[in-house]
């Protein structure tokens, strides 16, 4: 077991990203998905055999080869399939929670652990956003992130999601030029990223390339209102269709989107009330971030409203901090810190055992040596 210092904040850091996605969702996981004890198996049973003292029958059963890799390396997968596993969501799944306004809750992704804990907790969908570019790969914006960083984060997080359907963001660059081109990134999003479906920003003028991407079966989210990587010919992070005229705008690219094959679409930055306008008007879903309650699901960037930043950070008006990952790792880290330092890691529990006539052999041998000097 841990010291009891780095006991308590271990398992609060452990504890902290599964209980803040859950805690959206008036779910409780079974006892398998209980938040656990170390930050190597959040939310997952171990993949492989373990020799820890609660799993001591299950590592008994396994041959003694597969203990011996198992209790002598931390280079495991974080986790394999969940007890219970939820059903895989399908676009029909989608359209059942929307006939019967159940709201579908999104939530980005970035890697494998991010991944693992969002389907884990129970989102319908997970989001392979550009956002990554600031809040994985520290960037400063989403137009510097380009094409085969975004798939590589895709297989990440296909890896880890078993229940969710998966969405890959087109970059900037990877979709402007032609419906062509857009094609041919949404194709490599799914064969090599392994997503179910891609988004994409823009309304009317965006029309034929997503008609393009849904004629040749891929599914497609839209993405209307305030569109990152149009930051600059918006004017900055702005908040879209406070005027008449605006809504009016947004009406017209919901519908031309819709047209389009869009089986949902992301609505951003924009009045609540135009946002439940445009829900009521059209008759796929709206997925509403910055958009008030009206729409028919939401989505939040994970490491926002987990807490997963440091203190003084700018957060968006519309987004809800659940928890505080950062603080929580923080008081982990500097407690292992501080016990190594102290020597109070690792203690006798976490060292192998040798036998004491070989431990006396080999003194000897030391010993021998020291002699001969």
């Amino acid at each position: 077991m841990h010291p009891p210092a780095a006991t308590t904040a271990l398992a609060r850091s452990c504890a902290s990203v599964a209980s803040t996605l859950v805690r959206g969702r008036a779910i409780n996981l079974p006892r398998t998905q209980q938040p656990c004890r170390t930050l190597s198996s959040i939310a997952v049973s171990p993949a492989r055999p373990s020799t820890h003292p609660d799993q001591v029958s299950t590592a008994a059963s396994q041959k003694p080869q597969q203990q011996q890799q198992c209790r002598h390396s931390s280079h495991s997968p974080m986790g394999a399939p969940i007890a219970n596993q939820r059903k895989k969501v399908t676009l029909g799944t989608l359209r059942s929670l929307y006939k019967k306004g159940e709201p579908i809750t999104v939530m980005t992704a970035h890697d494998f652990p991010s991944a693992h804990v969002a389907d884990a907790a129970g989102m319908d969908i997970i989001l392979v956003g550009d956002s990554l570019a600031m809040v994985a790969l520290g960037m400063e914006d989403t137009s510097e992130v380009v094409l085969d960083e975004m798939l590589l984060h895709c297989r990440s997080v296909a890896r880890a999601t078993k229940s969710a359907f998966t969405i890959g963001d087109l970059p900037m660059g990877s979709y402007e030029v032609s419906p062509e081109q857009a094609l041919q990134t949404a194709i490599r999003f799914v064969k090599e990223g392994r997503v179910q479906g891609i988004k994409i920003e823009g309304g009317r003028e965006m029309a034929p390339t997503i008609r393009k991407i849904t004629g040749a079966g891929i599914p497609v989210l839209g993405h209307i209102g305030l569109t990152p990587q149009r930051q600059h010919s918006l004017g900055g992070f702005r908040v879209q269709g406070k005027t008449s005229a605006a809504a009016q705008s947004l009406l017209q690219d919901a519908l031309a989107v819709q047209e389009a094959g869009c089986f949902a679409t992301v609505v951003e930055a924009v009045p609540a009330e135009v946002s439940a306008l445009l829900t009521k008007k059209l008759s796929i879903p709206t997925i509403g971030i910055g958009a008030g309650n009206g729409c028919s699901g939401q989505v939040l960037v994970q490491i926002d409203m987990t807490g997963n930043f440091p203190p003084g950070r700018f957060l968006p008006k519309f987004v809800k901090k659940y928890g505080d990952v950062w603080g929580e790792s923080m008081r982990a880290i500097e407690a292992y810190r501080d016990e190594v330092k102290s020597r109070a890691y690792p203690g006798p529990e976490h060292t192998y055992p040798m036998p004491s006539e070989e431990l006396a052999a080999f003194k000897a041998v030391i010993e021998g040596e020291k002699s001969l000097k």
